[in-house]
């Protein structure tokens, strides 16, 4: 099917909602249309017209955390984690070097699965918006607005220059254009305003409401000022973030979670959640693969499982070494030493050798990392089993979140409606207390600690050489350190990457927090194997080049401004 939509062009890519998307609902209760009076007479419900929902929840599910999604993308470019080459399993990783060493090309593989199901979402959004039936329901109307408003977010995140497309009734060889980044921007704005008074409050996991709109809107403001840098800074967008994240925290719909993990366990139905992806393989067709992306072969028994890993992903060690050895969200998140069975306790071998993660990684290629090398992430719950998957229930919004948003926005403007900066002190101790709950004293943030260095040793760093009868010679050692004293409320970046790891959070946050030099952090700083851009005024890697294929299938696409093949 992909191969036909691609020489087809992009706009039937945006039309192409596979079978296997209408298998996403959930709800597996059926509605059979055949049946309906043909006098005009029945009228389709609320619940009538969310049965049609299902090709959504799916494209939801799988931009965020199918193979190579957005969850990766905006994760895998950052500080946080990385894949590194794995020189003894065949060179797994090797697709994601490129993402971590911000060599963007219009052939890097994650830029195919937001792109594709985003635009699929879309489709099907448009789709039933043209239904005039389904348009006269002010509600389903604007539910159906709210979410492609959410796929249209996603893309302008990542690609800015993106084509904008409302209805399925155009000309017959219709192919569709870039909108100006401006255009869209308001757009996107303008729906989300025009749909949350007919939105409902009612909090019903996995679907959106009037609360996860606020969370949309408030991701436009607080990073509109980042995504236009060649224009002059304009504050009150922190004002209208804020604005929309105190109607979340304000309506009591939503509850901090007790502890940390809670949010991210299998099949929950957490109070902290504005808006949850529910994976669940029997019902919804489609698991998570985090123990499989993050653990090396033969290590099933650190979880009880019985489907193998695939010995990617790892976390950078600076970031690692960054953790207060008291947060408990170091423990939460990641494991690393040796390992043990679960059931037995034992220590675990990999062919005659202890299984033993370091912390430390020789580099992210040449030669890359040997199979045990790099801690590995344990935030999601891993089920036990043999399902091949686990059934997450994974926030893409929670409440968490909103807080953080309303802390740094108050930082930017230096208090806002009567509240002070030190109400963002607050508001951040407030999140931290659950991971220091036996050293309550250093959950404690002040506004000097928020606005000033972050702890973060920034540099680059790699041991770079050639493997022989599995040894590293031929060593070259890169080590420098430019610490984070030069990044703006470089305090409160550090807070963001221990609280949202791994959380689709770090390559946008990075974006948005400034050096003293003008220069973004995601290109000004460097970290284990990345270098750093310190040309203030370039900013063509703060978003993605266009897939070649999609240029190629769209002769009225253009490459984003930077890359090869731009105009």
């Amino acid at each position: 099917m992909t191969n036909n939509i691609l020489k087809k062009g992009l706009y039937a890519a945006m039309l192409a909602v596979g079978a296997a998307s209408f298998t996403g609902c959930t709800d597996l209760s059926e509605t059979v249309y055949s049946q309906l009076p043909g006098d005009g007479s029945y009228t389709l419900t609320n619940k009538d017209i969310q049965a049609m929902y299902g090709p959504i929840y799916d494209r939801l599910r799988d931009m965020y955390n199918g193979w190579e999604g957005y969850q990766d993308i905006s994760e895998e470019c950052g500080d946080l984690i990385m894949t590194p080459f794995r020189y003894e399993t065949s060179g797994w990783g090797a697709q994601y070097v490129s993402l971590h060493k911000h060599e963007f090309h219009s052939t890097i593989n994650h830029l195919y699965r937001p792109w594709y199901s985003c635009y699929q979402g879309i489709t099907t959004c448009n789709s039933l918006l043209d239904n005039a039936d389904i348009a006269a329901n002010e509600t389903a109307k604007a539910e159906l607005r709210t979410y492609r408003a959410l796929f249209y977010y996603v893309l302008f995140d990542l690609f800015r220059n993106i084509p904008l497309q409302t209805t399925l009734n155009v000309p017959s060889g219709y192919m569709p254009e870039q909108e100006d980044p401006a255009k869209t921007f308001d757009w996107i704005v303008n729906e989300l305003n025009e749909s949350k008074p007919y939105l409902t409050k009612d909090v019903e996991f996995g679907q959106i409401n009037y609360y996860g709109a606020c969370m949309i809107l408030a991701k436009m403001y607080l990073n509109r000022n980042a995504w236009f840098p060649t224009e002059a800074e304009d504050k009150s967008y922190y004002e209208k973030a804020c604005d929309e994240v105190n109607e979340i925290i304000n309506s009591g719909k939503y509850e901090l979670a007790s502890t940390y993990l809670e949010p991210f366990s299998a099949n929950n139905r957490c109070k902290e959640t504005i808006l949850g992806l529910v994976y669940d393989k029997k019902n919804a067709g489609m698991g998570t693969n985090y123990y499989c992306k993050w653990n090396i072969s033969g290590s099933g028994a650190i979880f009880n499982v019985t489907f193998d890993g695939w010995n990617g992903s790892a976390g950078i060690p600076q970031f690692i070494n960054s953790y207060d050895p008291d947060d408990t969200r170091k423990t939460d998140c990641w494991i690393w030493g040796p390992q043990k069975n679960k059931t037995t306790g034992e220590q675990i071998y990999i062919n005659d050798k202890p299984l033993d993660y370091t912390i430390d990684v020789y580099a992210i290629e040449k030669p890359g990392a040997a199979g045990m090398q790099g801690a590995r992430l344990k935030k999601y719950e891993i089920v036990e089993g043999d399902v091949g998957v686990s059934n997450d229930a994974v926030p893409f919004f929670r409440l968490t979140d909103a807080y953080f948003i309303k802390a740094e926005c108050l930082l930017r403007l230096g208090g806002y409606k009567g509240e002070s900066e030190q109400v963002a002190a607050d508001i951040v101790t407030k999140i931290r207390q659950r991971a220091f709950k036996n050293n309550p004293e250093k959950a404690t943030r002040t506004v000097e600690q928020l606005k000033g260095a972050s702890v973060y040793d920034y540099g680059l760093r790699e041991t770079q050489g050639e493997i022989k009868d599995g040894v590293l010679t031929n060593i070259v050692n890169t080590e420098t350190h430019e610490g984070g004293a030069d990044i703006q409320l470089g305090g409160l970046l550090d807070d963001l990457a221990w609280e949202f790891v791994y959380e689709h959070h770090r390559r946008q946050d990075l974006i948005r927090f400034k050096m003293d030099n003008g220069c973004n952090v995601f290109n000004g700083k460097s970290w284990f194997g990345k270098s750093a851009n310190t040309n203030a005024s370039d900013h063509h890697l703060d978003i993605f080049p266009i897939l070649k294929d999609n240029l190629q299938a769209n002769p009225k696409l253009h490459q984003n401004p930077g890359y090869d093949g731009a105009k």
